[in-house]
């Protein structure tokens, strides 16, 4: 016993070293051939590509180039083509930490909009920003009211005034109508993981105590919390035809996780396998969210770092919930989540290290590590993540966020206490099975293709 406890210690000592640049990902070389280069996979100007085949509203500024506005932004970020870079510069000293607004996602539909950035400075003293409203404003269309989505509870941001923060007066935005959507952070959702693995590990088999602790961990409260606020995004932009806001405190954290589900739900690129890695890239990696400190140790740590939250990764049980619900919805399986999740905490890529764009191009990661997406995006690895179910659906999927409808992520939280041996199995029966049904369905059309000609040929032979 003692022997595993130190080997656990040393372990944990050695995932939490203090300079990154002993991390692993430093040291490691490939031992496969490097077919694609995934830091170049997903770059803001291709992103702005496909979005400049379906409106011109829009520009990629630059003004960022130096990360000297926004040291959380990456250098390219997508806003109204009517704002200019000087204006854009008054609105993020507007905003906490820089973050001005900025567009998250474009809806094809009806042309309807999601942008994302932090809260407002506006102080006890009501402070204001022409050039703010002036920017939100740039997104709606005439006559049309827009919604801002807070992640914090009335109470919590107006509290948030006395430390300088705050929230958009409706005086000052009277096109908008403001909305608060509380979603936790921080250390409350990391004690919530903790609770969730104790009651997991646990091996009494008690009935009672295992519900008693599941519950007690408010871990499916917080999934039903997120997935509601998505949803209520999906249904403005979707349903309401209205553009839409979203923010938090800082829009790194629970901002990050309502744009991109509201993406999942809205949009069926993102439920590929590229389109979703596109996602991970766009609204988590270059968006900000610090994985170096909210991924720093896991649950099983003794240790509890003030930063640590498994932000992402309730993230990803959120996508694996609407999947479970969709299951012929999404080219990607199981398997793809719970790879990122694992990557996310410990790897030997780059990816996901750093808290921002700006901390990997001081690091150098594109030169001196190789990212997780040329390693996923290989033919060979990517069929493992296939979804034998697939089946392309265009159309925008509506999870259901009632209690009886979430369940527990069996693959990840018990997948210790229990043999996979079994699910692996049946599996690798589906998948043979739709694999027959494949060669048999190409012989039927075969078999019609050359009956089609017989008949042909006979009609001729008639004729003459």
């Amino acid at each position: 016993m003692e022997e595993c406890l130190n080997i656990a210690s040393s372990i944990e000592a050695l995932s939490t070293l203090d300079s990154v640049t002993l991390m692993y990902p430093f040291f490691y070389r490939p031992m496969f051939e490097v077919v694609e280069d995934g830091w170049h996979s997903f770059l803001p100007e291709r992103e702005f590509e496909l979005l400049s085949s379906v409106t011109n509203e829009w520009r990629l500024s630059y003004v960022n180039k130096e990360f000297s506005v926004c040291p959380s932004y990456p250098p390219a970020v997508t806003v109204p083509k009517s704002i200019d870079d000087e204006a854009l510069r008054r609105v993020a000293t507007f905003r906490h930490g820089g973050r001005f607004p900025v567009l998250s996602y474009y809806h094809k539909k009806n042309g309807m909009v999601m942008m994302r950035s932090s809260q407002p400075l506006t102080g006890t003293n009501g402070r204001r920003c022409k050039e703010d409203s002036a920017l939100i404003n740039a997104t709606l269309r005439a006559g049309k009211r827009g919604y801002i989505i807070d992640t914090r509870s009335l109470n919590v941001a107006q509290q948030a005034r006395a430390k300088g923060g705050g929230f958009e007066q409706e005086v000052q935005y009277p096109q908008w109508r403001r909305i608060h959507k509380s979603v936790e952070r921080y250390n409350i959702l990391q004690e919530s993981l903790i609770k969730l693995v104790e009651a997991c590990n646990d091996q009494s088999h008690n009935m009672d105590r295992w519900l008693s602790k599941l519950e007690a961990s408010n871990w499916l409260t917080h999934v039903k919390e997120i997935l509601t606020a998505a949803c209520l995004a999906g249904q403005c932009i979707d349903r309401e035809g209205a553009s839409v806001l979203v923010h938090g405190t800082e829009g790194t954290d629970s901002t990050l996780q309502i744009t991109s589900l509201a993406q999942i739900i809205l949009d069926p690129r993102c439920r590929t396998i590229r389109g979703f890695e596109a996602l991970v890239e766009r609204e988590w990696l270059q968006a900000g969210h610090p994985f170096r400190l909210r991924c720093a140790q896991s649950a099983y740590s003794n240790s509890k770092q003030k930063w640590e939250s498994p932000v992402f990764f309730l993230f990803l049980d959120c996508v694996w919930q609407i999947l479970r619900q969709f299951p012929c919805s999404f080219e990607f399986n199981e398997h793809f989540l719970i790879m990122l999740f694992e990557h996310a905490y410990a790897s030997q890529f780059g990816t996901f290290l750093g808290n921002n764009e700006s901390e990997r191009c001081k690091l150098k990661l594109s030169q001196k590590t190789m990212s997780l997406w040329s390693w996923v995006n290989q033919p060979e690895e990517l069929r493992k993540f296939k979804n034998p179910l697939f089946e392309a659906n265009s159309l925008v999927i509506w999870p259901s966020v009632a209690p009886q409808s979430l369940q527990l992520w069996e693959g990840v939280f018990l997948r210790w206490n229990r043999s996979s041996k079994f699910l692996d199995e049946a599996y690798e029966e589906m998948n043979n099975i739709i694999e027959y049904n494949k060669e048999l369905q190409a012989k039927v059309n075969a078999l019609r293709r050359q009956l089609a000609e017989l008949e042909t040929d006979d009609g001729m032979q008639e004729n003459s």
